[in-house]
């Protein structure tokens, strides 16, 4: 067929009847595919078929619905979804078909077999791509009435959902069939028959039908914006009266949320500038529903009403000018006086959608009355019902997140950065010991206004020229006023806080454009390096800004580095960082002489962010070169001074820094530090450090090195690092003193426990010996991440894990009486899990577990006695009948 198509085609009708014989009776799932191909190929190459269209149809629907099962170890890995998609391609294919295929999907549809249903209806959906008025017309009124009672008495999620999409599928079809003149319309016909079914459902007082029915009305509705608007000029009035006749907020809270969707789905289609919104006509009343659910008592219906007032605030038309102030009172009064978190989160969410289309209205309203309560002092607030009270902190949290949250327009975000940057200022004047708090959650709005610039020009210059200046002039100006003072430090100059200022730099150069990056990079670098300030809003400070300065830098300053690394360790891979080596020569310096923790590791992060985007070559040999140098001299043995072993544990943090830095971009000197790390697994001062960091060189790190600092990171690190990794350390292990065994054992652990679930499966044989004596090693760390990476291989190796369930048995049931609470419960889990390996290897051990299992039903905590509950009773049920 691929190489002589035209001699086949002068065969005529006669090829294809061959064809039909040849395939007749087939049974091998390797062959049917391939006559699946052959029959889709005769029909969409245009071979002729003449009178055998029925016959084609035959010879391929007989196989419908698939119903295989490969082998177990099936060498050709021929699935079940592979036959299923090649039979649809050729039953889909044509709509010749229709006549045949439709009848047999409706008798399908109504049988008991769930898999069939689902096939039929998810062939009826491709079918509709193709077919028209023409093909459905016949069969509409029984496809209409199969669809109906799968949703109507659906024993399926699935079912439900494929019967809705079929649903969608014909309104879709109906809505593309061409007219005549002097023929009805199918589509007005179709959603007759859908409304009359449906309609009356939805004005059942007990409303038991209320959702399905819906359910189906949005679907067809769906369709085209033709079904939209015709289901919703009969819906709209319908619901509207419905909400007004019920009186429950239960009832109220149902019909707001069809009402909600169904103003979703207008808003899905897109209609030409003249074409009126057909909600138009129900607005008025639209509006005067959502105010009353906002001001109802029940906390469902004032949520469902924030949330239906964000669809209909995003629709241009809808509301009025003065419906827009009216939402925004509403909105300014669920933010700051309900009680309900609930609530106030759908409130903002709200404010988020409306503000981005209407900034005016929350400028001139929202940002002063927000404004407002961040200038007060906190005190109780109480808005004349008890449950409304709130603590004034609340309030003032409440407030910053508000302004975050509407800081969706550039008009907008000139308004509330404002506010935000002084309230951060206030904050450090502050003395009532909640100003840490609140200022990490200021700069968590600000990260989230950093968030809302990134695709918005305008708002991301701003940003940068603004907040960014402003927040590192904050926080040099507390570094200099507390430098060698004795009075309490600020908060500007704990770790804390520094960090969450971070955040926010690291989010604005994140998402920047490298023009604005590269011009505001600079002035970064240039304030670390030569001190200049220029830049800053205040720049008028008692001393010079020189971080680097060692020794005689304070360490207020020289923690500031982790601003810095939030800065140049995430701008794009095109921005190339300043004075790169000059700055990476402090770092260096600072890494290895500061003796501020926060200090020395911030450097350390730098560094390993900009050796990880840094391009190959010999420039950044030459950095790595001098690294090492660092790092080898650095390493000596402890002689027993102090000194010395602050300084190993300051090299020691670089190491690893740098190797989790080159591991991620697959860089040839990873292997050699990894190797150094595997050394100091057994040294006396550095080992257990060592093997706690093994987890961060495979976790994901929040702050640098991840993907949206844009670091390099390859595909299946992690497969990798274990694959050249994991023997050493097994065989570390076997040759270690007792003493360190304990070492290698948790860096295993932490590296397992990392891996996909498919990787771990096929290196468990040679793994769960260790992983077995794991258990036993007395570091809480170690059990809790070995019974982590066992409960899977239980449930999906049962095999394996039968031929160790003695030993499996004896080390989870000791560890139910661990003194970690974490622990205990992963324990009883695994305990759990046991119970799905084959009954024959678990029965003999049965009264045994279940009389052990008693004590932790006694624990002092919930989740520990919850756990035990679940366990002992699934160990009960063994042996019994239907188990």
């Amino acid at each position: 067929m691929d190489t002589r198509e035209q001699e086949l085609k002068s065969l005529a009708a006669d090829f294809t009847f061959g064809f039909i014989q040849a395939m007749d009776g087939e049974k091998d799932p390797r062959n049917l595919l391939m006559a699946f191909q052959i029959s889709r190929n005769i029909i969409i190459n245009n071979y002729e078929l003449g009178s055998f269209v029925e016959e084609l149809f035959e010879v391929t629907s007989c196989y419908f619905p698939i119903d295989f099962t490969p082998p177990p170890n099936d060498p050709h890995g021929i699935t079940q979804e592979e036959l299923v998609l090649s039979l649809r391609s050729v039953l889909t294919a044509t709509p010749h078909f229709a006549e045949f295929l439709l009848p047999l999907l409706i008798e399908k549809l109504d049988s008991d077999v769930q898999s069939a249903k689902v096939d039929s209806l998810q062939t009826l959906t491709a079918c509709c791509r193709d077919y028209r008025n023409k093909e459905l017309k016949e069969f509409l009124p029984a496809l209409w009435h199969s669809i109906r009672r799968e949703v109507f008495q659906t024993a399926s999620e699935k079912i439900e959902t494929e019967g809705l999409a079929a649903l969608q599928g014909l309104s879709t079809s109906l809505s593309k069939s061409v007219i005549d003149s002097d023929a009805e319309d199918s589509l007005d016909t179709f959603l007759d028959n859908v409304l009359q079914d449906c309609k009356h459902h939805l004005c059942e007082p007990d409303m038991k039908l209320v959702w399905p029915s819906a359910k189906l009305l949005q679907a067809a509705a769906s369709g085209s914006y033709r079904a939209c608007s015709k289901i919703n000029s009969c819906i709209f009035p319908l619901l509207l009266e419905q909400f007004n006749k019920h009186k429950q907020s239960s009832q109220r809270w149902t019909i707001l949320g069809i009402l909600k969707v169904f103003v979703q789905l207008i808003h899905k289609w897109d209609r030409d500038e003249e074409d009126k919104n057909p909600l138009c006509a129900f607005k008025d009343q639209l509006c005067i529903l959502v105010f009353s659910a906002l001001t109802d008592s029940s906390v469902q219906l004032q949520t469902v009403g924030a949330s239906t007032l964000a669809v209909l605030g995003s629709q241009q038309d809808l509301l009025s000018p003065s419906d827009i102030e009216l939402t925004v009172d509403h909105l300014n009064r669920l933010i700051l006086r309900e009680a309900d978190p609930q609530v106030c989160a759908a409130a903002l969410e709200a404010s988020t959608t409306i503000s981005a289309i209407h900034p005016s209205a929350f400028i001139a309203k929202m940002v002063p009355a927000l404004t407002q309560e961040l200038n007060m002092e906190p005190m109780e607030v109480k808005d004349g019902n008890e449950h409304l009270a709130q603590p004034g902190n609340s309030l003032h949290q409440r407030s910053i997140q508000a302004l975050a949250a509407i800081s969706t327009h550039p008009t907008i975000v000139k308004r509330t950065v404002p506010v935000l940057l002084q309230h951060l200022t206030n904050l450090q004047k502050g003395s009532s010991g909640i100003e840490s708090d609140m200022a990490i959650l200021t700069c968590q709005s600000l990260q989230l206004v950093a968030d809302h610039c990134r695709d918005v020009e305008e708002s991301s210059q701003y940003f940068h020229q603004m907040v960014i200046p402003c927040l590192l002039g904050l926080a040099i100006q507390a570094a200099m006023q507390n430098c060698g003072s004795e009075v309490l430090l600020g908060i500007l100059c704990e770790e804390q806080v520094i960090t969450a200022l971070g955040t926010v730099i690291s989010t604005a150069y994140g998402h920047s454009q490298t023009e604005l990056a590269s011009r505001t990079i600079s002035q970064v670098v240039a304030l670390y390096l030569d001190g200049d300030v220029s830049f800053l809003p205040e720049n008028n400070f008692s001393r010079k800004f020189q971080p680097f300065q060692l020794p005689d830098s304070p360490w207020p300053q020289t923690q500031l580095t982790a601003l810095l690394q939030a800065a140049v360790c995430s701008l794009p891979k095109n921005v190339t960082v300043p004075q790169q080596e000059r700055l990476l020569t402090h770092l260096m310096e600072l890494c290895c002489t500061s003796n501020h923790r926060f200090t020395y590791t911030s450097a350390a992060k730098c560094i390993a962010g900009l050796i990880n985007k840094c391009p190959a070559g010999e420039q950044l040999d030459a950095i790595l070169r001098d690294v090492l140098k660092k790092i080898d001299s650095g390493l000596g043995r402890n002689t027993g001074d102090c000194s010395q072993s602050t300084s190993r544990t300051r090299i020691f943090t670089l190491l690893l820094w740098l190797t989790k830095s080159l591991v991620l971009r697959y860089h040839p000197l990873a292997t050699t530090l990894t190797d150094k790390l595997i050394e100091l697994l057994t040294d006396p001062d550095l080992g257990t450090a060592t093997a706690d960091g093994f987890s961060m060189l495979v976790s994901d790190s929040t702050d640098v090195l991840n993907k949206a600092t844009h670091a390099d990171i390859r595909i299946m690190y992690r497969q990798r690092f274990f694959t050249e990794n994991v023997p050493k350390l097994v065989q570390g292990f076997h040759s270690a003193s007792e003493d360190n065994k304990s070492n290698y054992l948790k860096a295993l652990s932490h590296v397992l426990n990392s891996l996909p679930k498919q990787v771990l499966m096929t290196e468990l044989p040679s793994l769960l010996t260790l992983l077995l004596e794991a258990l036993s090693c007395s570091d809480q760390v170690v059990q809790l991440s070995t019974l982590g990476c066992l409960h899977p291989l239980l449930l999906d190796a049962p095999q394996i894990m039968s031929l160790h369930v003695e030993t499996l048995v004896t080390k989870l049931l000791n560890l139910t009486t661990s003194p970690a609470m974490k622990v205990r419960i992963a324990s009883l889990q695994c305990m759990h899990a046991l119970t799905k390996l084959p009954p024959h290897v678990i029965l003999p051990r049965k009264s045994r577990v279940i009389q052990a299992l008693a004590k932790p039903l006694d624990d002092k905590k919930r989740l520990v006695r919850k756990e035990a509950v679940r366990a002992r009773g699934e160990w009960f049920l063994l042996g019994s009948p239907g188990s």
